[in-house]
């Protein structure tokens, strides 16, 4: 039987899938944008069709599977669930309204753990009993792994398309790189689709086998994934303008040229994660990105006081989210 408090954590859910495309939405089109290939109206509504797009190839859902997994199933409530989303959410939208590319992904993961972990107190468990420390041990790994190996693979790219290009006139070139944006940009759109939309497809799943509304091991309701990538697209349209700065250029001020090596080694280090089933921070991934291209120019070239306070931000997701929702489930739990 569908229950009330099982409609309202979909609809967050939901919800928490449109907050996550309108504050990642810079990841897939800051450097498009910054180098005036699309307007910034052209460009949410590219990256939004290639983030709904994944829908169609991302079909064996390992993401969501390890993140239905984050935390141990005696522990799964809607309560618990409903407290995680709320700091998510409350987290997602505090590092918007500053400008903060933080990661949507570790602070659901964070906000989901974190409640598990209060709810595991509250019948008298250790806390680390709620959660399984693999996917947690391996989300944490990736905080850093995630940036770097995007940051490496852009400097390799951007070292073969020199090389390839060394004897062509600049202005033909620059024409070159502005096509290919496109489809960097649409590559990234494309894999950032299938890796965040895939977190809250986790969520749902495991609220509704909480809500006993299906068994767990059932295959996931066709209309959990169409409500999931049609959310993140259209927040993507709503786009972030704030964090489009942020990432467009205040890291590094990026051309045509590095857009194209950012936004594929970007696209490269997610598809990868994405076949381990790893849910990685897309906003880690194509800063990280993004530092290489500015690197390889020089060290000076990238903005490093920026990038701290990125860093900071970063590691703060995951424990801030937790302890948010450690507090939200205890107000539900006394009240109700």
């Amino acid at each position: 039987m569908v229950t009330t408090l099982l409609v309202v954590v979909i609809i967050l859910a939901i919800g928490f899938d449109y907050i996550n495309g309108f504050h990642d939405a810079a990841n897939s089109i800051a450097t498009i944008v910054s180098t005036k290939v699309l307007s910034p109206f052209q460009a949410v509504l590219w990256a939004a069709v290639f983030n709904f797009a994944a829908y169609f190839y991302f079909t064996d859902h390992k993401v969501a599977n390890t993140i239905a997994k984050t935390v141990v199933s005696d522990f799964i409530t809607l309560e618990v669930i409903l407290a995680g989303l709320t700091a998510a959410i409350t987290w997602n939208l505090f590092t918007w309204w500053f400008g903060i590319p933080s990661s949507s992904s570790h602070t659901l993961i964070g906000g989901f753990a974190g409640a598990g972990m209060a709810k595991a107190a509250t019948v008298g468990a250790g806390v680390m009993s709620a959660i399984n420390l693999a996917p947690i041990l391996k989300v944490v790994a990736f905080i850093v792994l995630a940036p770097v190996i995007g940051m490496i693979i852009s400097v390799i790219i951007s070292i073969i398309i020199l090389h390839i290009s060394k004897n062509a006139r600049p202005s033909v070139a620059e024409k070159w790189f502005k096509r290919l944006q496109l489809i960097s940009s649409a590559a990234l759109s494309f894999t950032h689709g299938g890796n965040d939309a895939q977190k809250v497809m986790g969520i749902i799943y495991v609220s509704m086998v909480a809500a006993k509304v299906i068994n767990d091991g059932d295959v996931m309701p066709e209309w959990v994934p169409i409500s999931c990538y049609a959310a993140i697209a259209l927040g993507t349209m709503s786009g972030g303008w704030k964090i489009v700065k942020t990432m467009g250029s205040k890291i590094t001020k990026v051309n045509a040229f590095e857009g194209v090596a950012a936004e594929s080694a970007g696209a490269v280090t997610l598809g990868i994660t994405e076949h381990f089933g790893i849910p990685v921070s897309t906003t880690h991934t194509i800063t990280g990105s993004i530092v290489g291209v500015g690197l390889l120019k020089r060290v000076s070239a990238v903005r490093w006081g920026v990038t701290v306070s990125l860093l900071w931000a970063w590691v703060l997701t995951i424990p801030v989210s937790a302890t948010l929702a450690a507090i939200v489930y205890g107000i539900i739990h006394l009240f109700f």
